[in-house]
């Protein structure tokens, strides 16, 4: 008796819950004649069942709140890779996290076939500096397998204290045998935004990840490139950059753009319907921009450069991103925590869904790696070299030692970064074409 009076009040909380979500919205369906909205009574009385089976039978016993947070778990778990539940403690590292400072490894993360897929490592992080590449695949934390656990376990186990260590058993594209990485765990602050000037009139602007104030920080580093002298150009660099914050995203994209829309979203319900639109003022006014992105680009990183690539106002190079075009609405529950809810995709100015797409490039480049040839023991004779020689007689010559450093600058830069090389040769040609034109 007991037992069933407890199935009866089960069912009557959960049929209750349900009733108050919908606002009364399936009995205005029912009386229209439509039943897609229909309460499910055979289903919830299923899982009624294996709720009461699972308290009764299970091997040991187990809190009324840890199943049903549970239940909610698997049930948006298995909607998309990017839909969960957060209890209290994961949501207040969300929020802390979109403002730029939070404990762990350092790393984006997804599923993908039941194992943790690295969506990218964040810069100057344990993660990064111990080698984590984007596209591993994690199958194992310390000696606990990853296959059957939820993200959102997943990434509870890669968070820690600092200074305390953890194994991750990874799985890499192109390695035959899996990969063990120790890594130390740390507080993570990240700076999102860094640049400098790699020739004189050209600017680098790398950013990590969008936060709140990304935007601001993108217009103050290129007000500091422009105090060193006229921009010629500038390289964006968003390889390896998970996304974050939308606003930002926006906000980055509107500093390069006068006018026209940047991004809208698509959902359902009428709050996913949104637009946003550049204001006045290119703080480049038109200077070239080569956006640098990888595989590892994901998110806030694609509305940036299929913003900027629609509106033809910069070239996309390096490798086709991510492909994360969804929009995560975090939605506060009564117990402190929060449903982070897939409720819309991204589409550029253009029309394209970024999702399972992603941005692909203007100018793809290739994962290379440069080494030097090897130096013949004699150099290439050059008339300079002959006896007799003219000298040159439209300007002084330059001395040697000069012309050295000019060509060990530039082969310094190609063996360390290739793509950032030619990103860099990219914009010197541009400006080259720019300067002839004009002056024909």
């Amino acid at each position: 008796m007991l037992r069933q009076r407890n199935f009866l009040v089960l069912i009557f909380g959960i049929l209750l819950g349900i009733l108050i979500s919908t606002g009364g919205s399936v009995l205005a369906e029912r009386e229209s004649g439509s039943e897609a909205n229909a309460i499910p009574f055979e289903g919830l009385k299923t899982f009624s069942e294996v709720y009461g089976r699972i308290r009764q039978d299970y091997v040991e016993p187990v809190t009324d709140q840890k199943l049903l947070e549970d239940a909610i778990r698997g049930m948006l778990s298995g909607l998309d890779p990017h839909s969960a539940y957060l209890d209290q403690e994961q949501y207040n590292e969300l929020k802390v996290g979109t403002t730029g400072q939070f404990g762990g490894l350092g790393i984006e993360v997804g599923m993908e076939n039941g194992f943790v897929k690295v969506i990218a490592p964040i810069d100057d992080t344990p993660a990064q500096k111990a080698g984590i590449k984007a596209g591993d695949l994690v199958i194992r934390l310390d000696d606990k397998p990853v296959k059957g656990m939820s993200l959102s376990d997943a990434v509870k186990m890669m968070r820690g204290e600092p200074g305390s260590e953890i194994i991750l058993t990874i799985v890499r594209e192109g390695v035959e045998q899996p990969l063990k990485v120790k890594i130390v765990r740390d507080v993570i602050k990240v700076k999102s935004v860094k640049s400098r000037v790699l020739e004189e009139g050209y600017g680098y602007v790398r950013i990590t990840s969008f936060q709140s104030k990304t935007g601001d920080n993108v217009i103050e580093a290129i007000s500091e490139l422009k105090k060193k002298g006229e921009l010629k150009g500038v390289v964006l660099d968003l390889r390896n950059n998970p996304g974050g914050v939308l606003n930002a995203a926006v906000a980055v994209s509107d500093a390069f753009l006068d006018s026209g829309l940047i991004v809208y979203t698509d959902g359902r319900v009428e709050d996913a319907k949104m637009k946003f639109s550049a204001t006045p003022n290119d703080v480049l006014n038109g200077a070239p921009i080569v956006v640098l992105i990888n595989s590892g680009s994901a998110s806030a990183s694609e509305i940036v450069a299929g913003a900027l690539q629609d509106h033809k106002r910069a070239i996309i190079m390096g490798e086709k991103t991510f492909g994360k075009g969804s929009v995560q609405t975090i939605l506060p529950t009564s117990n402190g925590g929060a449903v982070k809810l897939t409720t819309a995709r991204y589409y550029t100015p253009s029309g394209r869904s970024i999702q399972a797409e992603g941005i692909s490039p203007d100018v793809p480049i290739s994962k290379v790696k440069l080494e030097l040839a090897a130096q013949s023991e004699f150099s290439p004779i050059k008339e300079a070299d002959l006896v007799n020689h003219l000298e040159n007689g439209n300007q002084k010559m330059l001395k040697k030692d000069e012309t050295q450093d000019g060509d060990k600058s530039e082969e310094a830069l190609a063996l360390q970064d290739y793509p950032l090389n030619e990103a860099l040769n990219l914009l010197k040609g541009i400006n080259i074409m720019r300067y002839g034109q004009k002056k024909n």
